[in-house]
């Protein structure tokens, strides 16, 4: 009979040697989320103090007041919560749309063979090299011609605005998506069609379910996108009512020296919410929606 074998204990490592090895990582991870977290307790802080400037707000949390959440709800000439609303409903329709749409493009893209099909997806990317605000000129002067003939998806109507966030967003989103469509085997269409299943089953009821992840993560990416934008939504949305926090809460600093960067500050940590909320709900979702696809 063998003996049994004693491992052997471990050696401590010096502390010189385990911050050569190891520690290192751990000061750069503290720079990087102290980096990262010094703006949103700044924001928070200032949402807090009742002075309205940034130059009395140096110091973190010296004060701590609810009054500039109160003035926020309860200015007369700047509704909020109609702003909150608007955001919330061009939000939600825009990223649903932009999920929906980007997914019936990459799973053509994918699955089907077509003339152009190259061609198409290089034009694509190329079209998303060019920032969408440098055609405003050209979406203003389209949105005012809509406007004659279509009254409902013209200026300062949000189903205006939805569209030309989706037109925007297709080009990415399908691009994105057709690299996350590519690891999913196409065995499992064939297995389908077998079967007398057409695309359209094959997409709604299997494709979506198991591309999950990457409409996740596209769906988020979207809602974000269209919740802190503020060139097109300024100029589309001319009525106060109909404007998004983006450009509703920039009226509260947009004179000079104001003193209402406080309320500015409440507004934005308000804002916030809903994105942060959609986050932790997708979390689980969102490491393997933007990593997988990517070799591909």
């Amino acid at each position: 009979m063998t003996a049994p074998t004693v491992p052997l204990p471990r050696r401590r490592l010096g502390f010189r040697r385990w911050f050569i090895q190891v520690g290192w990582r751990h000061l750069v991870g503290l720079a990087a989320v102290a980096f990262s977290i010094f703006p949103l307790l700044y924001v928070l802080s200032v949402s807090f103090n009742p002075i309205g400037t940034l130059t009395g707000s140096n110091e973190l949390f010296r004060a701590f007041d609810l009054g500039n959440y109160i003035d926020l709800f309860n200015n007369p000439d700047a509704p909020f919560l109609k702003w909150f609303l608007n955001t919330l409903l061009v939000g939600t329709i825009s990223a649903a749309g932009s999920v929906l749409l980007g997914a019936l493009a990459a799973y053509a893209f994918s699955r089907m063979r077509f003339t152009g099909r190259r061609v198409g997806l290089l034009s694509l990317l190329l079209v998303q090299m060019f920032p969408q605000f440098l055609a405003i000129t050209a979406i203003f002067l389209l949105m005012v011609t809509i406007s004659d003939i279509w009254p409902q998806f013209g200026l300062g109507t949000h189903a205006g605005l939805i569209l030309i966030y989706l037109g925007g967003a297709l080009g990415v989103n399908t691009f994105l998506m057709y690299g996350f469509f590519n690891t999913v085997p196409t065995s499992i269409d064939e297995a389908a069609k077998i079967d007398g299943a057409g695309h359209a089953r094959i997409f709604f009821t299997i494709i979506l379910r198991l591309v999950a992840p990457i409409l996740a993560v596209v769906g988020l990416l979207s809602y974000i996108g269209v919740a802190g934008e503020f060139v097109i939504a300024s100029v589309i949305l001319t009525s106060p009512d109909s404007q998004t926090l983006a450009v509703g809460l920039y009226t509260f600093i947009s004179q000079f020296q104001s003193k209402n960067w406080g309320v500015f500050a409440a507004g934005a940590v308000i804002s916030a919410v809903p994105i942060v909320t959609l986050f932790l709900f997708l979390q689980k979702y969102i490491v393997s929606g933007l990593t997988a696809g990517s070799v591909k």
